[in-house]
């Protein structure tokens, strides 16, 4: 435990990273607001619904406990393991926040209706009030879990944890008929891109992040890296 606390004083007593973790809170916070409007937004204007190869051929099946539970319990691990090591905090704060950022991008321009038969969610579930249920591409749920494996994909266990979890809640999804099958494949390769840009936007955080790993990107970082990185 007194590591523990060492860890947090060593790295919460530099200024600039202080600072770096402050413009992602900032950032992630921001990053909530708009998934709200863009979600309203998306599900004002749903036009219809269309047909899916998957969805039409697999019955609904009742997968609230991996939609609700096991992402519960994956997002309650996943602060233990951010707070564990503090260096991750701003990274893993910006790198979220552009993943929900974009994401919120495509579901503005993606008006699809809910498939016909899918699994009831309880509308007062902690997720829910995230979400006006308009958002579906691409899964939130597939991608997010996909990114924290990308991010600890050096740590193994946390990896093939990420890595269960993200197949397990994709799985879940279209089991439910909650979501297209586009948009949990594609979730998979947009997310993969979004970690990509994610250690070009904020190269002093991931660097942080990588333990003092040299990246040629953050010798000649802009103004603007600078000021959000």
């Amino acid at each position: 435990m007194d590591t523990f606390f060492a860890r947090h004083r060593h790295y919460w007593t530099q200024k600039r990273y202080q600072k770096s973790s402050f413009v992602g809170l900032i950032l992630f916070v921001l990053s909530l607001i708009v998934n709200r409007y863009a979600s309203f937004y998306a599900t004002a204007q749903a036009s219809n619904s269309v047909t899916d190869l998957l969805l039409d051929n697999i019955p609904v099946m009742r997968v609230e406990w991996i939609v609700n539970d096991v992402a519960a319990l994956f997002g309650f691990s996943m602060i233990f393991f951010i707070l564990w090591q503090p260096r991750r905090i701003p990274f893993i704060l910006k790198a979220v926040a552009l993943f929900i950022f974009i994401r919120s991008g495509f579901i503005v321009f993606t008006h699809l209706a809910p498939f016909p038969e899918r699994v009831y969610l309880d509308p007062t579930d902690i997720f829910r009030t995230l979400t006006y249920g308009g958002d579906y591409f691409f899964s939130g749920h597939t991608g997010m879990s996909f990114l924290m494996a990308l991010i600890y994909w050096q740590e193994k266990r946390v990896r093939y944890y990420c890595l269960v979890v993200s197949v397990l809640l994709s799985i879940g999804v279209i089991l439910g008929h909650l979501h297209y099958s586009i948009d949990v494949l594609a979730a998979f390769f947009i997310t993969y891109s979004i970690f990509v840009l994610a250690q070009r936007f904020f190269p002093y955080a991931y660097n942080v992040f990588s333990e003092g790993q040299k990246i040629p990107a953050l010798e000649k970082s802009s103004e603007l890296e600078k000021v959000v990185s």
